[in-house]
């Protein structure tokens, strides 16, 4: 009973050590996470560290630049993605700039969301369109030919990998999941219905977190063409929180301060 009672209080306290990215490394396991390819949790944590560091001033991260560059490359969505949110968290680094530039060109939306707001970081508008995508629903397509079976309805909230269908494929089943986070706005392809490579099937509306940071940067790189876009927001949407109004409406008088007399 007494080693029953202890693993019951040691187990979740391990999957929170292991899980929690706030955990300080040093530098040697910092170096050792960096190179864990088989454990992608790890180099998470490494690059969370980092981050963290940046923003807490500590130069000594500059030697673990070249490492944040080279992972901005991994096969991995979820480290792409975490590369990309510490390349923001230091403005003036060449190298962060040039990564983050080519980082708007990748497959995963996450990934180019969170380079549009680095970029905006580092004093570039490069990632304007992505920013405004963000602020409008996200249409997810068909990679392969099937029969659809919807798992999810209209209001349903979802997350980056959240099932949302599936495709029948002769014998085979292919998962459809969300690479966003968000609601479900509609179904553009019916249950059962036959579906080709290409096929709009759902559209997912932006999560308000999405919607917060997508404003904010437009405070610095919007233009007056983004306010009509930006106003739907300011006159408030019903599934938003207040503060998304607010922060658009500021939005909308930054824009406006910066047109030309």
């Amino acid at each position: 009973m007494l080693i029953f009672a202890v693993l019951l209080v040691l187990m979740p306290f391990l999957f929170w050590q292991s899980t929690w990215f706030g955990r300080p490394l040093d530098d040697q396991q910092m170096a050792e996470y960096l190179a864990a390819e088989d454990k992608p949790r790890k180099i998470q944590h490494a690059l969370a560290q980092i981050g963290d560091r940046m923003v807490g001033g500590d130069t000594s991260v500059r030697r673990w630049y070249p490492e944040v560059v080279r992972l901005a490359g991994h096969p991995m969505a979820e480290i792409r993605i975490t590369a990309a949110w510490v390349m923001g968290q230091q403005a003036g680094v060449p190298e962060f700039h040039a990564t983050l530039l080519q980082l708007l060109g990748d497959r995963n939306p996450m990934v180019r969301r969170n380079a549009a707001l680095a970029l905006v970081r580092h004093g570039d508008d490069s990632g304007r369109a992505e920013l405004l995508a963000m602020l409008q629903p996200y249409a997810v397509k068909a990679t392969a030919a099937g029969t659809l079976q919807h798992r999810l309805q209209p209001a349903n909230t979802v997350n980056p990998g959240t099932l949302l269908a599936r495709l029948q494929q002769g014998g085979e089943v292919l998962e459809v999941r969300s690479p966003v986070p968000g609601t479900v706005k509609r179904w553009v392809a019916g249950n059962l219905q036959t579906v080709v490579p290409g096929d709009v099937l759902v559209e997912i509306s932006p999560s308000p977190e999405m919607v917060w940071e997508a404003l904010r940067a437009l405070v610095l790189v919007g233009q007056p063409e983004d306010l009509e876009l930006v106003n739907r927001y300011a006159s408030g949407v019903p599934e938003m929180p207040a503060r998304i109004a607010l922060q658009a409406a500021e939005t909308i008088r930054a824009i406006r301060t910066r047109q030309p007399e």
